[in-house]
């Protein structure tokens, strides 16, 4: 079937890139040789903020879903959490764990996860649900085996939040191949054959009422800016490069919030339990936006 014919692409994607275990170790050492003061390491705590107000409490258990490097694991252990790295291919884990990056890994594929229902507190997929070859398998999977919550941050689809591109796509519907034209990414691939499946916030409150999950919170942040050699630019203020990034981010930021145009990233907390006051101040605080969803009557 197509769908592996994907993992068995994903499988050996790294080990192409990096076909040694000195390749693999390489790369870590050229990552903490950069340290934190440059514009990769700035752009990646984009992501990672976003994860704060749940990582306040400490000694919880996290599992991290398509954690190719171990680095979504890593950020969660330096709070002073618990949690399990995984991957279609822990080759490149194997080697964070001598590196002493993350402390426990395994291999896993995320349509059919071998955890317990209920074994983790949280689990994080973080810019891994678009390349899945059938990423509701996936979800349903992080959902089951989860017992406070599913963290999704991944690339927004932006027809739902542009209502001119919406009208125009339901004008020329019968038109595909024009449509196609107008709408250049309407159907994007990878070269392992996936479908980019980008996310809206619509699908995931459907998501949750069907369900019966309480709550969804969104977090919509914009950190595209990464280019090759990101790595080796300063974040120091006097940086040029830096500065005009910031300001486009800055003009990105704004747009978003005049809701001009859809933000690049939406970060997405599924909760399969109310979370308490102090957990929602902090999301609040962080920039979330809560749904609460009703009961359904017929059930209850």
């Amino acid at each position: 079937m197509r769908h592996n014919e994907s993992y068995n692409r994903h499988h050996e994607w790294y080990n192409v890139h990096f076909p040694s275990e000195s390749a693999k170790s390489d790369h870590y050492e050229k990552i903490k040789a950069t340290g934190k003061n440059n514009v990769t390491s700035w752009l990646q705590q984009l992501f990672f903020s976003c994860l704060d107000p749940l990582l306040t409490k400490k000694h919880l258990n996290w599992l991290t879903v398509g954690d190719a490097y171990g680095f979504d694991a890593q950020y969660i252990l330096q709070s002073g959490n618990h949690v399990l790295a995984t991957d279609l291919n822990t080759d490149f884990l194997t080697v964070a764990l001598k590196e002493g990056i993350i402390n426990a890994c395994v291999a896993e594929n995320a349509e059919k996860l071998t955890q317990h229902d209920n074994s983790f507190d949280f689990v994080l997929c973080k810019e891994s649900y678009h390349h899945f070859p059938r990423p509701y398998a996936a979800m349903y999977e992080m959902i089951r085996v989860a017992k406070l919550g599913v963290v999704v941050i991944e690339p927004q689809d932006p027809i739902a939040k542009m209502p001119l591109l919406l009208m125009l796509s339901n004008i020329f519907s019968r038109n595909a191949p024009f449509l196609n034209k107008l709408w250049k990414n309407r159907f994007s691939f990878e070269p392992v054959g996936n479908f980019v499946y980008k996310v809206s916030e619509r699908e995931f409150e459907k998501l949750a009422a069907g369900l019966g999950l309480p709550m969804v919170a969104f977090k919509k942040i914009n950190p595209n800016y990464w280019f090759k050699g990101a790595e080796s630019i300063s974040t120091d203020l006097c940086n040029k490069q830096f500065f005009l990034i910031k300001m486009k981010k800055f003009l990105a930021d704004t747009l978003v919030k005049l809701k001009l145009v859809p933000a690049q990233v939406l970060t997405t907390v599924i909760f399969k339990q109310l979370p308490d006051e102090q957990t929602i101040g902090l999301l609040k605080k962080n920039g979330y936006h809560l749904v609460y969803i009703p009961q359904n009557p017929y059930l209850y």
